[in-house]
């Protein structure tokens, strides 16, 4: 009989999940040439080829499709197994900005239950200010956040990476002729509305607020309803709106710095954040 490394197997379901080997190595905290090393070995044992490598894209075999759904079956066997002689199960209480969360956060969610079933992920979606003060509070146990270049410097921060904003409408959005820029805001206090205000006053372009919101799913649908143009990361806009920053003329936004702080030191919870980091980097 074939005993299979479970631990290999783990490194074939992260790699097809992120389809990445080097997202892979994050989230298991090795190195690529380590889980390249175990997925061979794991298919030398098996006598299959799983994976089809390509110079840019990783993809699944036939035989990597058909096993990977056993492959998640018996990680999660060996997690209930080890949870059954657990008195508590673990808990994660996780801060995530809206200008963040991007729409594939269900199948995030989904991954890191699939890695991770015996843990109870507590997840609080809101603004970046209002997040670290609850980390700070000690309320949150982790928090990915946005960081604008102006922002006070964070000795606890983790750069995760840096993406541009835009002035996203939808595509035959125009001004009215004759009045301020119209925008689409969330309430004050939000680093992402602060750093589009700065940019254009320091443009001279007049400016009127013509929505407000209290999430970033609310700003969202008033640009898709055509009120206003937002300044928004596109992993968090609606389908179909688009830059319009050049077409109108209006200046280009800071880059903005994906962050992670955390306190988190047990080892099966910090690669949860690290599988975390990694499907939020890939996301957009």
């Amino acid at each position: 009989m074939k005993v299979l490394d479970l631990d290999a197997v783990r490194a074939f379901v992260l790699v097809a999940d992120l389809r990445s080997f080097t997202r892979a190595a994050d989230a298991l905290d090795t190195t690529q040439s380590a889980v390249s090393l175990k997925l061979k070995r794991l298919e030398a044992h098996l006598g299959k080829q799983l994976l089809e490598r390509t110079p840019r894209v990783v993809r699944l075999s036939a035989d990597g499709n058909a096993f990977l759904g056993a492959a998640r079956d018996l990680l999660n066997a060996h997690e209930r197994a080890l949870g059954s002689l657990s008195v508590e199960r673990r808990r994660l209480a996780l801060g995530l900005s809206e200008h963040v969360a991007g729409s594939d956060l269900p199948e995030l969610l989904a991954k890191l239950n699939a890695y991770d079933p015996g843990l109870v992920v507590e997840l609080h979606l809101g603004m970046s200010a209002a997040l670290l003060t609850q980390f700070d509070e000690r309320r949150l146990d982790a928090v990915f956040v946005r960081d604008e270049p102006d922002d006070a410097p964070r000795d606890d921060a983790t750069v995760l990476f840096s993406e541009p904003l835009g002035w996203l409408a939808t595509p035959d959005w125009l001004p009215h002729e004759g009045e301020p820029l119209r925008l689409a805001l969330l309430a004050p206090p939000c680093n992402v509305r602060a750093a589009a205000i700065r940019t254009l006053d320091q443009a001279g372009l007049a400016w009127q607020e013509v929505f407000v919101g209290g999430g970033v799913a609310a700003v969202g649908a008033a640009v898709a309803a055509g009120l206003a143009v937002s300044p928004l990361a596109r992993r968090v806009a609606p389908r179909g709106l688009i830059d319009v920053g050049t077409r109108l003329g209006l200046p280009a936004l800071p880059e903005s710095r994906v962050t992670l702080h955390t306190r988190v030191r047990d080892p099966r919870s910090v690669e949860t954040l690290r599988l975390m980091a990694s499907g939020l980097g890939g996301g957009g």
